[in-house]
């Protein structure tokens, strides 16, 4: 069976001439990911075989995080992965705590209100500083978007792909 990929982040550039990549990240756990020492894969555009980088150190600098990876010390190192995307296998993912989830759980399960009505698709989440948000696609309409918050998230049903949620007052207008 072949290998399951799982989205990191993307390389959008480089950052100064000592082999920093600057990457807009699209992971759940940044601190776990980028941690020193850590195994990632490059996917170049257009290639099928991913290239394996271990990350050297690791900060956030704007809504960025700055990369190195061990071996790789120069600007011109690093230049050949502007626009790749960085990824993990799935062997690399760690067994979660009850009431956790990957990005990639969630993504896709669609989103009732606790009154039985369905109210779209969880297409993306953002990643916000206190909690984080869920981007819904209703059938019709703008995108809605749903704080994860113990006081709206009711249900979680991963294998199902269905969560519940109470609305607030004014959510669903």
């Amino acid at each position: 069976m072949a290998e399951k990929w799982f989205n990191v982040g993307k390389i959008v550039n480089t950052h100064g001439i000592r082999g920093e990549v600057r990457v807009i990240s699209k992971t759940d756990f940044v601190e776990e990911r980028y941690e020193p020492g850590n195994t990632l894969f490059i996917f170049k555009e257009g290639s099928t075989d991913p290239i394996e980088v271990i990350v050297d150190t690791h900060r956030v600098h704007k809504n960025f995080d700055l990369l190195t990876f061990e071996g790789l010390h120069s600007i011109q190192d690093v230049e050949p992965f502007k626009g790749s995307l960085l990824k993990v296998s799935e062997s690399q993912l760690s067994e979660l705590e009850e009431g956790e989830y990957y990005f990639h759980e969630i993504i896709g399960c669609k989103m009732y209100s606790d009154s039985g009505e369905e109210i779209g698709t969880i297409r993306e989440i953002l990643a916000t500083g206190a909690n984080d948000v869920w981007v819904i696609q209703r059938k019709a309409g703008k995108d809605l978007l749903v704080p994860y918050i113990e006081e709206i998230v009711k249900e979680i049903n991963i294998d199902e792909k269905k969560i519940v949620i109470t609305p607030m007052e004014g959510l669903l207008d």
